[in-house]
């Protein structure tokens, strides 16, 4: 991650205040977000609530209160508390049943993938019209070099992102700018997301969309968990943290082991230049061990822990992480470089065409639209929060399509990357 070499001293440094802090954010608004009546009932029938879960912290940043680029809670988050949340919201996870959705969840994936890879070059093109310095520059300042780890985030994640860094050698000192883009339009396309969850009805009667399939999915999910349902006890809540993080400890050991050998073993895995690349990844081995352990608990007697709040854990975890990515997004630098702000908002307005094209051309539900979109641009850290919003019983759909971004993540990229340098210099 690029580091600038002043940073603003925040008011607090502390991140045991830090996190208290964004603790007390996610308590208010979830107080406030579940009453009934008045001011807060009409406030969120507006604002998501998940949406003030990434703002309140945003503005903690933007006032100079907090500041990301000193505190280590995003690492924490996203290493210890979203593998052992992937755990717990798969730990009941339905194969059968998710199976049974059919084809439509993963070509909307991959709709989305395909609309970052053909919207940066497009961006580029369209920008260039009106402002060609914005999108210009020579060597390691070229502006498309920059966009590469936009691309690498919005397909796959982090460490797609960091693969993009590594291969094109974009200059660090310009970076922060584009991890600016990244969060800023990453995240107002989310909001836009969200708001969609509460007319979904209205949505999918437009797109013609055969819901049935989910709704299935999530009456039978429902019906599982009443039955198990029960009064958890400090066993329960003890097993379940057993469960989760020797799962996180058994996800990094061997996450390391495997980035280690592969990378020490594999040419085509230590070339950062490779479609490949992604294998030497920890972050990514991380998350599908996390994953692959949660759906091997599945198919044991563990499956039962969702009736003592499993899914409820692994959802207050991923809230956590949610509040860290908040503090990412410094409001007041949004329109530092406008131009460039331009390029991402035309960049995922094209991603969203595309989606609502494809949707209502094979009559997709919103919900594979939102999931599929978020798979991508968001990953694993916010595609279970939209499913969520949906119903808690589809946040395993979330999980599984955003493991499937980290591993198209890269080579994505590098077409998107390819394909800008062709616009660049048109």
């Amino acid at each position: 991650m690029y580091m600038p070499h002043l940073i603003a001293q925040p008011i607090i440094t502390n991140d045991t205040v830090v996190f208290g802090l964004l603790a007390l954010c996610l308590g208010l608004i979830f107080y406030t977000s579940n009453k009934k009546t008045g001011f807060w009932s009409k406030f969120y029938s507006i604002v998501p609530a998940v949406l003030m879960c990434y703002l309140l912290p945003a503005i903690l940043t933007s006032t100079g209160i907090v500041s990301d680029e000193i505190s280590n809670l995003y690492f924490m988050a996203s290493r210890y508390l979203l593998p052992a949340a992937l755990v717990l919201m798969t730990l009941s996870i339905d194969i059968k049943a998710i199976s049974n959705l059919g084809s439509k969840a993963i070509i909307m994936f991959l709709t989305g993938s395909a609309g970052i890879i053909i919207g940066g070059p497009i961006a580029i093109l369209i920008v260039s019209i009106f402002s060609p310095d914005t999108v210009g520059g020579n060597d390691f300042d070229a502006i498309w070099r920059g966009l590469s780890t936009i691309a690498g985030s919005w397909i796959g994640g982090g460490a797609n992102q960091a693969a993009m860094l590594e291969i094109f050698q974009y200059n660090p000192e310009k970076y922060g700018g584009m991890v600016l883009i990244d969060i800023v339009v990453a995240n107002v396309w989310m909001a836009i997301v969200l708001l969609g969850v509460g007319k979904t009805k209205r949505i999918d009667t437009w797109l013609k969309a055969d819901t049935s399939a989910i709704e299935t999915l999530k009456i039978k999910v429902t019906e599982f968990t009443e039955k198990i349902t029960r009064v958890p006890t400090l066993n329960d809540y003890m097993i379940m943290l057993a469960l989760a993080f020797t799962a996180v400890g058994i996800a990094h050991f061997f996450g390391d082991y495997m980035s280690t050998y592969l990378t020490s073993s594999f040419d085509v895995v230590s070339d950062q230049k490779s479609f490949l690349s992604f294998l030497g990844s920890s972050f990514f081995w991380m998350v599908v061990i996390a994953t692959g352990l949660g759906i091997a608990l599945s198919f044991t007697k563990a499956k039962n822990y969702e009736g003592a709040g499993a899914s409820k854990i692994g959802g207050m975890f991923i809230y956590i992480l949610v509040a860290t990515i908040g503090m990412k997004m410094d409001l007041g630098k949004v329109l530092e470089n406008p131009g460039l702000i331009a390029v991402g908002f035309i960049w995922i307005s094209i991603h969203a065409g595309l989606m609502i094209l494809v949707a209502k051309l094979i009559k997709a539900p919103y919900f594979f639209l939102a999931v599929g979109s978020q798979a991508n641009v968001g990953g694993a850290a916010s595609a279970p929060v939209v499913a969520a919003e949906f119903h808690p019983s589809l946040t395993s759909v979330g999980v599984l399509l955003a493991v499937l971004g980290y591993v198209v993540g890269t080579g994505g990229a590098l077409l998107c990357a390819y394909l800008m340098e062709v616009a660049s210099s048109l």
